[in-house]
């Protein structure tokens, strides 16, 4: 390599490493009865975040100064399976993924900052700040993945440290509840990426994305693949996205995710794991490209679910909740920005919208008072009933919307009816046939503790 092309792959060594190192510095020491100060716990934070930051705009002014917009870095194959599977862990340093690796480190080095006063002397100050390493590393690995699998492994982490954040009261029994349904929710958007990596490697041979998109700017690959195919794979990415970042009718876990921390509420579900699913499809942006018909269903999927999100977050009645619907919705127009093309567009959307969340999230205490300023300011609102919609639509017809929105448009009693509780039956049937089969060889009845039934009146799974 020429010296620049050196010095970048350095510079950009050491934007992926700082955030490893922050997860070792926090996660190692306990695992050893080293107990950590709130003060120790700050100053890493800080100083990880901040010189990954300065490395990832070194790199990105780096880029634009040899006028070279494509820098990867291979850190080998991890595992080879004969000529037909390897895993290979490399990192693409172009201007989306720049872009969003600044954007990560740049908001979680603000949360990072609030958390510090925010948590200051409770008791899962700590662990609070483990579970933030864990993100921080999974959005710099996803961000900058140039392969399926990186992706993957970052896609991941991200989810494992926003299901336990989610549930971070552990002590109460509704955020345990929450968290879960999110994690759950999670499962089906993990084996729909894992299904497309290995449905890319079969078709394609390796999922590595410069050989897949090619190696000019991540706006203008052309994608080697057939409708089919295209359709296929696709399909996969979209439910993938569909379920990270809550677009319809996986949206009901985004309000659940609100039991966590405020610092977590900010940063995971109002700026960046939200936007995750909506950063796979630009980064995947040629494959919707090569098939009109899937850029119309990404489109239409955008649309649905920012009208959902306007909808139900007009009758909620906390912040957050608001606030996180306020953040769908925006998310979905997001995607349908993807799916009409307007990449860079939506690439400008997504780190405005995600800037903008973060400090709505963060200023929720105070977001109220503001509000009846802002009422007092402009005289106040409109008497109901007196709105150009109130006279036009009949008063059944905005009932039966009213309770809709009240009733989160039903997804999640849809899911579980429909998605849940077909798996359930199915695990319980499972069960009967290892027990009898158990019995058969024994002789001796399973014991009562390892009977699982479900009774007619529990068939139905609640919400």
């Amino acid at each position: 390599m020429t010296d620049p092309e050196t010095w970048l792959a350095g510079l950009g060594a050491g934007v992926v490493l700082l955030p490893l190192a922050q997860l070792a510095a926090l996660g190692v020491p306990p695992l050893f009865g080293v107990r950590l100060g709130e003060r120790f716990i700050t100053r890493v934070v800080q100083w990880t975040t901040g010189l990954g930051l300065v490395l990832a705009l070194a790199v990105g002014a780096g880029m634009l100064a040899v006028g070279d917009g494509h820098v990867t870095l291979s850190a080998g194959r991890w595992v080879e399976l004969g000529h037909d599977y390897h895993f290979a862990v490399k990192f693409l340093f172009d201007g989306l993924s720049v872009a969003m690796v600044v954007l990560s480190f740049t908001l979680c080095g603000v949360i990072g900052a609030f958390s510090a006063r925010y948590l200051h002397r409770e008791p899962g100050f700590h662990r609070f700040h483990v579970l933030y390493a864990v993100f921080v590393v999974g959005m710099t690995v996803a961000s900058l993945a140039g392969t399926i699998e990186t992706l993957f492994a970052g896609w991941e982490l991200v989810g494992l440290s926003s299901a336990l954040l989610v549930a971070f009261f552990h002590e109460r029994r509704l955020p345990v509840r929450n968290g879960l349904w999110v994690w759950s929710v999670y499962r089906v958007s993990d084996a729909a990426l894992l299904l497309a990596a290995v449905v890319l490697h079969h078709v394609a041979g390796e999922g590595d994305f410069d050989k897949l998109l090619g190696t000019r700017s991540w706006s203008e690959g052309v994608v080697p693949l057939t409708a089919g195919q295209v359709w296929l794979i696709g399909g996969l990415l979209l439910v993938a996205a569909a379920g990270k970042s809550a677009l319809v009718p996986f949206s009901g876990w985004l309000p659940r995710a609100m039991e966590g921390p405020t610092p977590s509420s900010a940063i995971f579900y109002g700026a960046l794991s939200v936007h995750l699913g909506a950063f796979l499809l630009l980064r995947l942006g040629p494959l919707l490209e090569a098939s009109p018909g899937l850029s119309v269903a990404v489109a239409a999927l955008g649309l649905a679910t920012a009208g959902y999100a306007a909808l139900v977050g007009s009758v909620q009645t906390d912040v957050k909740s608001a606030l996180s619907f306020a953040s769908l919705a925006q998310v979905g127009l997001i995607v349908a920005e993807i799916g009409f093309g307007l990449r860079y567009l939506a690439l400008a959307h997504l780190i405005g919208h995600a800037s903008l969340r973060t400090l709505q999230f963060l200023q929720a205490s105070s977001i109220l008072q503001q509000h009846r300023s802002i009422e007092n300011a402009v005289g106040g609102r409109l008497p109901p009933g007196t709105g150009v919609l109130s006279r036009l639509v009949p008063d059944g017809v905005r009932r039966w919307v009213y309770l809709w929105s009240l009733e989160r448009g039903y997804l999640d009693a849809f899911l579980a009816d429909y998605l849940v509780a077909p798996f359930l039956r199915l695990f319980v049937w499972c069960d009967r046939v290892e027990r009898w089969w158990t019995d058969f060889l024994t002789g001796d009845a399973s014991r009562e503790s390892d009977a699982v039934e479900l009774h007619p009146e529990e068939e139905e799974v609640r919400v």
